[in-house]
């Protein structure tokens, strides 16, 4: 399998899926070919379903590059919208929109997705984001995506951005994640020995004909051979900018200390797979209001302590980096709350869903 992990080192790229809604009702609208036009950075694309479009930055050389072009992307398909009489919106679901609704993008991935999951890909009216972080190395790659699967759980607690569905508030923090979860090849991903081993095992299901390339194993965070990255994919899509960025430099720093644990010859502890995944279940249910299992210590301890011990050891890092003021928007996620805790006192208020969706609307433009 070729790969073009040949650096430079944690270059940044950030993908994030946002809703089409109409500018009044707040409906989801099926409108995403009027949005498909260049793009002075970055690029604007389709996704599964027509009223989801998707922005992504080019590959920046820092934090505040990422900044700049996700800003600019957003501003671009905001002013598509307005002379539309549409809008847009940023968060893990909407509120009361429904699946059966929306119309499939006529794209032949799209619909070969469609005849291969049927009900499981209708259904996934889900909006994300994704953080590609480059590295030089292939092996280097598999050593940081095996790391990185401890840290799903408290990304994707800060990021939780989703409480509602279908018109129904779930219970759930991040309702998109159990909805994903019935897509395959979704979730924690394998643990990989090296590039070899992760090759030998890709290939061996695409020459089985169950997979076209490794692009259709959509892991929580999967080495990416052809950008030369590793896609860290857990996470809800952020109404508001700068908690992307937020995490996008805590991520960023997370894999620098990864690599460098690579070049000093270390080895990662093989944490039980089904622990991984049921802090990311946690994580999924309470946010930052619960505990996670602190791994090394197989204690749970609460949330918001365990982020600010990876802040703290994780700083120097993003100094390193240049990226260390962006830490701030994850102060500001524990103290005044996650996406989802935000939602939910809106709708605590008068328990209008439009309200919550015309507050999504709005933070997402500011």
């Amino acid at each position: 399998m070729e790969h073009h992990f040949s650096g430079p080192n944690f270059t940044i790229g950030v993908e994030e899926e946002l809703m089409i809604v109409d500018g009044e009702t707040m409906d989801l609208v099926n409108a995403i070919e009027s949005f498909l036009e260049d793009s002075p950075v970055g690029a604007i694309k389709p996704e599964l379903m027509e009223s989801v479009l998707e922005v992504s930055t080019d590959p920046c050389s820092s934090i505040g590059e990422a900044e700049r072009q996700l800003r600019a992307l957003r501003g671009q398909v905001r002013e598509i919208a307005a002379q539309k009489g549409l809008a847009i919106g940023s968060a893990g679901t909407h509120p009361f929109a429904m699946w059966e609704d929306q119309r499939i993008v006529g794209r032949t991935r799209y619909r070969d997705l469609i005849s291969a999951l049927r009900f499981v890909a209708r259904q996934e009216l889900i909006f994300g984001m994704h953080v590609h972080i480059g590295l030089d190395d292939a092996d280097m790659a598999i050593h940081v995506a095996n790391g990185m699967r401890v840290h799903v759980g408290v990304l994707l607690a800060l990021s939780a951005n989703s409480p509602f569905w279908r018109a129904d508030s779930t219970g759930l923090q991040s309702t998109r994640t159990p909805i994903f979860r019935a897509f395959p090849r979704v979730g924690i991903p394998p643990r990989y020995e090296g590039w070899d081993d992760y090759e030998r095992r890709v290939e061996f299901m695409v020459e089985s004909g169950v997979v076209e390339d490794y692009t259709w194993l959509w892991y929580d965070v999967r080495p990416h051979p052809n950008f030369g990255t590793v896609e860290i994919r857990a996470m809800d899509s952020q109404t508001r900018v700068e908690h992307t960025i937020g995490i996008t430099a805590l991520v960023q720093a997370m894999v620098k200390e990864l690599a460098e644990h690579y070049r000093d010859g270390k080895h990662l502890t093989d944490y039980p797979w089904e622990m991984l995944d049921e802090n990311k279940w946690l994580a999924s249910r309470h946010g930052l209001d619960g505990e996670l299992v602190d791994l090394p210590s197989n204690e749970r301890v609460p949330t918001r302590e365990l982020v600010r011990r990876l802040l703290d050891r994780l700083r120097p890092h993003a100094e390193d980096l240049g990226s260390a003021d962006a830490f701030d928007a994850i102060e500001d996620l524990l103290a005044r709350g996650n996406g989802a805790a935000r939602q939910l006192t809106v709708w605590e208020a008068n328990h209008d869903l439009r309200e919550v969706m015309a507050e999504i609307m709005e933070a997402t433009g500011a």
